[in-house]
């Protein structure tokens, strides 16, 4: 099958470029001006931007065992929606995937029914909140391309060493999410002035920090590859710098939602703002803008986490964790910091959603060039539309992003060759 995509803006080597771009047999083949094949499809993107499709690394599709959040196919659906052709699916399911044959089944499942391609993480620890170490050998070969306790921080640092060392041994990468649950308080939203205003009990911020000072000294010790999961301070912006400073082999992530909201714009009780870690204070947010300028913060991802409307309603102290981002990301911040506050170019933010997270996993995707696989997004950066809720594929409808106006809604996106999805015209 053929597919020529015509008169595009092309993201190519670092620039963007007019060209048309050719599409054959799941590989892009030729990239230039005035292209012609015969009997090709030909898909007209005119004033429209042609990207590497977008690498998320941490998103949670909650089946088996949540399916009333999300599946598989709802959540890849949503991944396409968003410009997105490679997930990373963190392990918090029902059965978590913590053995090789748990891992095989849930990368099957992956295959099965998803519409982009789905990396799966496996587990750190039996059940992600023991203590209990695995068979990360067997878990690699089944299909693991990383280790990961998603939701649960890791308490204590002999583990984590162990752990370390294991996925150094195997050269994958220990993703971790960080929290000291002795400093957590029972808190529900960031400890700090709007909690006092609302009445409601505060997340300490070194809850996070001091777990990440942990592990940083204990990736020194190993040399494994030691990625942070949703930053959300300026106290662990500045410990990552230091740490790449001294060699230490560290990458993180920041979320979209830590970005573009601080706590200031939490205007009352509300489930829809609940998430982990969660919306700090605009100094926090001003330090992970500054970090993702200066190479601090290696690229952007979604932690894209879909619930039931019911477990979102209603009172923070009851509500779930967890925000949904997949459809909306690109979107917005393309929106909000390319085109109206111009704290990043175009350029850097592809970079941040797509080569740079495929760099630092090692994946074969973010790049577009002849001879790579037809991985693609094209988006529409020239008309303004409203996120709605009717347009969602994910189950999960709990952003507060939704009524939003944007610029860069996706128009197609390609996997292997194939659209797994295009904007009705």
């Amino acid at each position: 099958m053929k597919l020529l995509l015509k008169n595009g803006t092309v993201y190519q080597a670092g620039k963007l470029l007019k060209n048309d771009l050719l599409v054959e047999n799941g590989v892009i083949t030729a990239l230039g001006t005035e292209l012609k094949a015969d009997s090709a499809q030909v898909i007209d993107v005119t004033d429209k931007l042609v990207a590497p499709g977008l690498v998320d690394v941490h998103v949670h599709y909650r089946e088996p065992g949540f399916t009333h959040k999300e599946t598989i196919k709802t959540g890849s659906l949503a991944a396409a929606h968003g410009g997105y052709t490679t997930v990373c699916a963190m392990p918090n399911l029902d059965p978590v995937p913590d053995t090789p044959a748990k891992v095989t089944a849930q990368v099957a499942l992956n295959e099965a029914d998803g519409v982009v391609k789905i990396k799966q993480y496996g587990a750190i620890t039996a059940g992600l909140k023991s203590d209990e170490l695995l068979d990360y050998a067997g878990m690699k070969a089944a299909g693991a391309f990383a280790f990961s306790n998603d939701g649960c921080g890791v308490q204590t640092a002999g583990t984590m060493y162990q752990a370390m060392l294991a996925a150094k041994k195997l050269d994958v990468a220990l993703v971790a999410h960080v929290e000291d649950n002795s400093l957590l308080f029972g808190g529900v939203m960031n400890a700090g002035k709007k909690a006092k205003e609302l009445g409601l009990p505060g997340i300490l911020g070194i809850s996070e920090s001091s777990q990440i000072a942990r592990d940083l000294l204990l990736a020194k010790e190993t040399g494994v590859h030691y990625h942070v999961c949703h930053v959300s301070t300026k106290e662990s912006v500045e410990l990552i710098r230091i740490a790449k400073k001294h060699g230490i082999n560290v990458t993180c992530e920041v979320s979209p939602h830590h970005l573009l909201l601080s706590e200031d714009d939490i205007v009352k009780n509300d489930g829809f703002y609940k998430m982990n870690p969660p919306l700090r204070a605009n100094e926090d947010q001003q330090a992970l803008l500054t970090g993702i300028l200066d190479g601090t913060i290696d690229m952007i991802a979604t932690d894209h986490a879909p619930h039931s409307i019911d477990e979102k309603t209603g009172d923070m102290r009851t509500a779930a964790f967890g925000i949904t981002g997949s459809e909306t990301a690109f979107a917005l911040l393309y929106t909000q910091l390319v085109k109206q506050q111009q704290v990043l170019t175009l350029e850097q933010l592809l970079e941040l959603m797509s080569k740079n997270p495929a760099e630092a996993f090692k994946f074969e995707a973010g790049s577009i060039f002849a001879g790579a696989k037809a991985d693609l997004a094209v988006f529409d950066l020239k008309h303004e539309t409203t996120i709605t809720e009717a347009d969602y594929f994910s189950r999960g409808k709990n952003t507060p992003f939704t009524g939003e106006r944007v610029f860069g809604q996706t128009y197609l996106t390609m996997v292997d060759g194939n659209v797994v999805y295009q904007k009705e015209d």
